[in-house]
């Protein structure tokens, strides 16, 4: 059996809130796609460390990182099949109407209708 390698659990914990303050403050920058990047790159960066250090699958028998690959495949599988309708403005018998004034307008499409 394996021997459980001793953590800093603190340090870790430590540095996940950075990672948090970080992605709450990326917003007040004002610019979008450095938010969307600062975003998706600080969430990846906190899933590899709570799965190394929390889930202790560095420790685990090969096979759960294959399991774990495979379960991302299956994500980005799905993704590329529902993005390109979801990001549509109309189709054969509906129109979003106001995605699309929103576009017109220069506002971008927003979640929920709110800025």
């Amino acid at each position: 059996m394996t021997e459980h390698v001793q953590r800093n659990y603190v340090k870790i914990w430590a540095m996940l809130c950075a990672l948090l303050v970080v992605s709450i403050l990326g917003p007040l920058i004002g610019i979008r796609m450095l938010t969307v990047i600062t975003a998706f790159g600080v969430a990846i960066v906190k899933a590899f460390l709570v799965a190394k250090h929390f889930m202790h699958l560095d420790i685990e028998k090969r096979w759960v990182a294959y399991v774990l690959l495979a379960m991302i495949g299956f994500i980005v599988v799905m993704f590329a099949g529902i993005a390109p309708d979801v990001m549509k403005h109309d189709g054969l018998r509906w129109e979003n109407t106001a995605a699309k004034e929103a576009v017109r307008s220069g506002g971008g499409a927003v979640a929920g209708g709110h800025r």
